[in-house]
């Protein structure tokens, strides 16, 4: 069931949620002082192409700096990604069988404005 809906979700909005992470990363890396975000932006990304079956979790280890590099984050491109994701999840709740990938993409926010101190994991 998961590769079902994960194959829809990528046809939906996946690919095209990945293209701005994707973006947000190649920004990143470019700036080369913004590389701890390009890899968080391009771990997100990868987490949108394929999100059924994983999960966010918080990282035990995370402290301060990942809570200063959130405001960053959030500043440069973090609230852009959450908008992208709340516009699909409108988009898809247009319709009865878009609404279980609407609240996927709105699950999704908090990740896309606060991705440091957060990880991904495989669901049990």
């Amino acid at each position: 069931m998961r590769t079902l809906l994960n194959i829809i979700w990528l046809i939906l909005s996946g690919f095209w949620l990945f293209l701005g992470y994707a973006l947000a990363a190649l920004v990143m890396f470019i700036l080369i002082v913004t590389i701890p975000w390009g890899i968080a932006a391009w771990r997100i990304g990868v987490y949108s192409l394929w999100p059924f079956g994983k999960t966010v979790v918080e990282k035990p280890s995370a402290g301060a700096w990942s809570v200063l590099g959130n405001i960053v984050w959030v500043i440069l491109a973090g609230w852009w990604l959450a908008i992208a994701h709340i516009t699909s999840a409108l988009a898809l709740a247009i319709t009865i069988i878009g609404i279980p990938f609407a609240w996927a993409n709105l699950k999704m926010v908090p990740v896309a404005l606060l991705p440091l101190g957060k990880e991904i994991v495989d669901k049990p």
